[in-house]
């Protein structure tokens, strides 16, 4: 491994989530760790239904052509692709039970655990990302 990137995903627009699944596919395909925490409006982009559907930010709907024409992956696909390149997903049980989530809520293939859970990774992480 190159090294490794923790990131904190606590915000759940479309925009968010590309942020979130561009940096960490890239760092994964650069041979690094990567490991994402999500919690609070953060779960809607591992949520079963919720990641198939993330708004535009008002007045940025413009944009969506834009990703259509520039062939951008849809969040489920970008999800998909992050797994499957090794990204640990974690799911912040605190704000799952606060919400009263499942983990049969959220995509397969999702660790659940706490901010120590998170805290154990990023603690000798080379870079900490938050979006």
């Amino acid at each position: 491994m190159g090294y490794k990137l923790a990131i904190i995903a606590s915000n759940g627009g479309l925009f968010d989530a590309y942020k979130v699944f561009n940096i960490a596919t890239a760092a994964a395909a650069t041979d690094a760790e990567v490991s994402i925490f999500f919690t609070f409006e953060g779960l809607n982009l591992i949520h079963k239904q919720m990641y198939q559907q993330l708004s535009m930010p008002a007045g940025k709907e413009h944009f969506a052509e834009g990703f259509k024409a520039a062939n951008v992956p849809s969040i489920p696909e970008l999800v998909a692709m992050a797994q499957e390149m090794g990204v640990k997903i974690i799911a912040c049980q605190m704000t799952m039970d606060v919400m009263s989530l499942k983990k049969e809520d959220f995509i397969d293939g999702i660790d659940v655990g706490g901010a120590v859970t998170f805290l154990d990774f990023a603690q000798d992480a080379n870079v900490t990302l938050t979006f």
